[in-house]
């Protein structure tokens, strides 16, 4: 549904540079700023459209980007393999879902510690990306079980090689909202607040009393977390734990 509404953003946006025509021929304004125009344009559509923020980013991105190729003449077949590329890294998005967001390392480190104290025998990362968390996680809790999952084929693949050698982890090719959390004593989550309220209603319906669910710089609305661990890297990112109570959370009564 998102990548129709991309491609209509993109097409409305080029009739509005077709229609201007006359006018900026007349005003011989060069085609970088014309490209510019037609990327403010479609960026303009894809917020009326009520797209996630990031499509308007790429949006942005997309006409001035072809522009730059163009002028270096580049072959055509670069074209396509940008296009795969870019597909298979951010499928998420173009499914609808949120776009690749990578965890530092000291997030690594602060859920390691988190997990740690929990003694957690069984972790799922919701959307692990490349590995940044499941791989360190993994070697330094060994007799843990681990699952990641990832939708993006090309991070997929990268997080299955980064954990190749871990023989507790396990690297599934799956949507977040095609999983069962009840198997999980810990649950981690750097998505998008986008998403935070159909996660939390996923985490309230599935997860076992007495678990732990890690969200990363998002926090769950009207939701009080049991800690918040400040993690010292350079996006100041805090992790919201929130411990599940008889399949419910405490709510913010303020």
């Amino acid at each position: 549904m998102q990548l129709i509404k991309a491609l209509v953003c993109q097409m409305l946006a080029c009739l509005v540079i077709l229609l201007l025509g006359g006018c900026l021929s007349r005003w011989a304004i060069d085609i970088r700023l014309i490209a510019l125009l037609q990327a403010l344009i479609a960026a303009t559509f894809s917020a009326l459209l009520r797209q996630p923020v990031w499509w308007r980013l790429i949006h942005l991105s997309f006409m001035p980007a072809l522009a730059i190729m163009l002028a270096f003449n580049l072959p055509s077949w670069l074209y396509l393999l940008i296009f795969l590329l870019l597909t298979l890294v951010f499928w998420g998005t173009v499914k609808g879902d949120v776009p690749l967001f990578l965890s530092s390392s000291a997030v690594g480190e602060a859920v390691i510690a988190i997990v740690s104290r929990e003694k957690a025998a069984s972790f799922v990362d919701l959307g692990a990306g490349v590995g940044t968390v499941v791989a360190p996680l993994a070697r330094h809790l060994p007799d843990s079980r681990i699952d990641a999952l990832e939708r993006a084929p090309l991070p997929w693949l990268l997080a299955c090689w980064r954990c190749r050698k871990l023989p507790n982890v396990q690297v599934r090719l799956v949507s977040l909202w095609h999983r069962n959390l009840a198997e999980y004593n810990a649950v981690f989550a750097f998505l998008s607040p986008l998403v935070m309220d159909r996660v939390a209603e996923k985490v309230r319906s599935e997860m076992r009393e007495g678990s732990l669910f890690i969200s990363s710089s998002f926090p769950v609305q009207d939701w009080v977390p049991e800690t918040i661990v400040e993690v010292d890297d350079g996006h100041k990112t805090c992790l919201y734990c929130y411990r599940i109570q008889a399949g419910n959370i405490p709510a913010d009564q303020s």
